[in-house]
């Protein structure tokens, strides 16, 4: 029986983390994936690589892979230790994504038929493809209301040699009404395509509300800017304010000061909770013209002789 050395055959060190095993193995089985690949012996390289992904992806069967020790060399003759293995559990989840019953004789002889067990259900290798993911920008009023859009995607993919390559597509995505930016839409398998009896990807789009020149968007709630003339903000007034999906009256109490928010509940993101709409004041002061202007600017000059604007700056 052959040594088996596992790190050589992903082309890693021993000291390489899950992510490098993971990285080397997705690279090579791509590579000598007997569907896509040319080279004579695809189909043997494709089961070494995924037996000894199979162990190094393993924490138990890695630690006790690694307690043989590293001086053997591959292909060099080998017989395991009467009891190697004594104290550690193995899961029974065999090779996970990637079963494959045609297990070498070094592998038996480390790991048993366990492993093997677990994996009758494939005769060939499983490989999930990745998830992909991508920002879409949306209009307020989608996150309102929701809306159906066609965005395109640039998507890689393998061609006849197993080459990567960039494919453009087009897909029709359903906002649903009281999404935020930031939240994700999953797209079940709308990722990479998987090999043999492997599910394909999905594809998560992240939500961005485009900038809006009238409102502003924090979380659900929104905000709109009110303005008021002087009169209206002391008097009281009923004015027209502009909301995401369409006018509304608003009652505006007497002395209204500058920089207050006029809360609208309810009418912000909707959701199970909606998010409120918040109308902040702005005072706008009218150009004086005419004398008549000017007069009533003095006259109230001379009745508010104690108001001094910067008294709390």
């Amino acid at each position: 029986m052959e040594y088996q050395d596992y790190y050589k055959i992903l082309g890693v060190e021993r000291s390489a983390t899950p992510e490098e095993i993971k990285q080397a193995y997705r690279k090579l089985a791509r590579k000598y994936h007997p569907d896509v690949s040319k080279e004579a012996d695809a189909e043997k390289r494709f089961k070494e690589i995924g037996e000894a992904y199979a162990v190094l992806k393993d924490t138990e069967k890695k630690a006790a892979y690694d307690q043989m020790g590293s001086n053997w060399s591959q292909g060099q003759g080998f017989n395991p230790p009467p009891n190697w293995d004594s104290g550690y559990e193995f899961r029974g989840n065999g090779w996970g994504d990637a079963g494959n019953p045609d297990h070498s004789e070094f592998f038996e002889s480390i790991f048993g038929r366990r492993a093997q067990q677990a994996n009758q259900q494939s005769a060939q290798f499983n490989i999930p493809g990745e998830d992909h993911h991508a920002k879409i920008e949306i209009d307020l009023i989608d996150s309102y209301q929701g809306a159906q859009r066609s965005i395109g995607l640039k998507m890689p993919t393998l061609d006849d040699q197993g080459h990567l390559r960039m494919q453009e597509r087009t897909l029709e995505v359903k906002i649903p009404q009281g999404i935020r930016s930031g939240q994700h839409l999953r797209l079940a398998g709308q990722g990479s395509l998987g090999f043999g009896n492997g599910k394909a990807g999905d594809l998560f789009l992240e939500i961005v509300i485009k900038p809006n020149d009238v409102f502003k968007v924090d979380g659900k709630d929104v905000t709109v800017d009110l303005a008021l003339a002087p009169w209206e903000a002391v008097l009281g007034a009923n004015v027209e304010l502009p909301t995401p999906t369409g006018k509304v009256q608003l009652n505006i109490p007497p002395n209204t000061m500058a920089g207050k928010k006029l809360r609208l509940k309810g009418k912000g993101i909707p959701s199970k909770e909606p998010g409120d709409l918040y109308a902040v004041v702005r005072l706008v002061t009218p150009a004086a013209q005419s004398d008549s202007e000017k007069n009533a600017y003095q006259t109230m000059a001379n009745t508010f002789t104690g108001f001094n604007p910067r008294s709390n700056t």
